[in-house]
């Protein structure tokens, strides 16, 4: 569903990430974990096109969407959720999600679709974004990804700023989704969620792939327990 080949990218000239090459299978959920200042933002946002990259391709679902502009591939069915979230807090829950369909109008069979996953949201789709707690903005902010329909959702750091609590129910959300066959990539430095999530992960460090493997498989390697998981 989702092929990156060879991808690098980085700031004011200098790359960052560096010929970095993954996939995603169709209702696949694969996690990319690392460090801060690995370079994982940097990579999902060129590949959401919210970044330039200075080379390599990018392919959704068999087409070629290298270099296309964010709103083309959003609309393509590639959502990208920021660890910022970037709702807009003067405007009410119910609002967000419309523009979250944008440039269709919403539809309500989603909408019954986030909010079934998402009950908060039912009960506070009159309130203003701004004014919600950080994990119902987290909330929020998944379920207007979700209604644009994605074929793959893109989420950056989903427990940003959550308390142990939220951010597992976040992941709860997230294995909901995986179980109805949404293909998911998730970066995270919560390496214990995002493992217990995807399927297959990988370890960035310096901008680079430096192993890939299952889920069980990383969670059980020596370095990855003993740079990720804390444990000697």
């Amino acid at each position: 569903m989702l092929e990156v080949t060879e991808v690098s990218a980085g700031y004011a000239g200098n790359d960052v990430v560096h010929d970095v090459a993954f996939t995603v299978a169709a209702s696949e959920a694969v996690a990319i974990i690392g460090s801060n200042g690995a370079g994982k933002t940097t990579l999902l946002r060129a590949v959401a096109g919210l970044h330039a990259s200075s080379g390599g391709t990018v392919v959704l679902d068999g087409v070629d969407i290298s270099g296309w502009s964010a709103h083309r591939i959003s609309r393509a069915g590639l959502a990208y959720v920021p660890a910022e979230r970037h709702l807009f807090g003067q405007m009410s829950v119910a609002e967000n999600l419309a523009l979250g369909a944008y440039p269709s109008k919403p539809d309500s069979a989603q909408l019954d679709v986030v909010f079934d996953l998402f009950p908060r949201l039912r009960d506070r789709r009159g309130q203003h974004a701004g004014t919600m707690s950080g994990g119902e903005q987290q909330m929020l902010a998944v379920g207007r990804a979700l209604m644009a329909k994605p074929k793959v959702l893109i989420l950056d750091e989903p427990t940003t700023g959550l308390a142990p609590k939220l951010a597992a129910d976040a992941y709860t959300a997230l294995g909901v989704l995986k179980g109805e066959g949404m293909t998911i990539l998730v970066a995270e430095q919560q390496v214990p969620l995002a493992l217990g999530l995807a399927d297959r992960g990988y370890v960035l460090e310096d901008g680079r792939i430096e192993l890939t493997a299952s889920s069980a498989e990383l969670a059980n390697n020596p370095d990855v327990r003993r740079a990720y998981l804390g444990i000697a």
